[in-house]
């Protein structure tokens, strides 16, 4: 009997989308069955278009990186540029999606549809909690083919008999 992965996606940012999806695939690729329960926030990972994932820097004390351009001097910087500044320039939210975006691809590094398609070939199970979808007032039709609209009872048959269940 294979061992049992079960994820709870609950965020709903480029920076965020990563560690479900890695998790998962490399699980799938390791024979575990997985599942992933996304809720609330975690219902942006399985919309159709992750092209409007932002990673938000506010808050965010991990967040220093560094530019993915340049010469080599200007991208060994760390940049910790403080809350307030962050939270004060128009856009700021935009130009770090932007250089997340262009770490990833300076780096070799999936985009979050292909890493998904990848869980999907995997046979990882999508799970969108219903109740959500209905609060937030989305439609089956906003969200990828091949996700189960459930209640958390129904994740939580499979989540109490997993070996692993990880809150993301």
């Amino acid at each position: 009997m294979a061992k049992k992965l079960a994820i709870i996606a609950t965020k709903g940012t480029l920076d965020w989308a990563y560690p479900p999806y890695i998790l998962a695939s490399t699980a799938a690729a390791l024979g575990y069955d997985v599942q992933i329960f996304f809720t609330f926030y975690g219902l942006q990972l399985v919309r159709k278009d992750t092209g409007c994932l932002k990673v938000s820097p506010l808050g965010n004390p991990g967040m220093p990186m560094k530019m993915p351009f340049g010469p080599k001097w200007f991208r060994g910087i760390n940049w910790n540029i403080p809350n307030i500044i962050q939270a004060n320039i128009p856009g700021f939210e935009s130009l770090a999606t932007a250089l997340m975006k262009q770490t990833i691809a300076n780096n070799g590094v999936a985009t979050i549809s292909e890493l998904r398609e990848l869980c999907q070939e995997a046979e990882v199970k999508f799970l969108a909690c219903q109740m959500t979808v209905e609060l937030f007032g989305f439609e089956h039709s906003d969200f990828i083919d091949g996700l189960d609209y459930v209640g958390a009872a129904s994740f939580f048959e499979f989540a109490g008999e997993s070996d692993i269940c990880l809150y993301i």
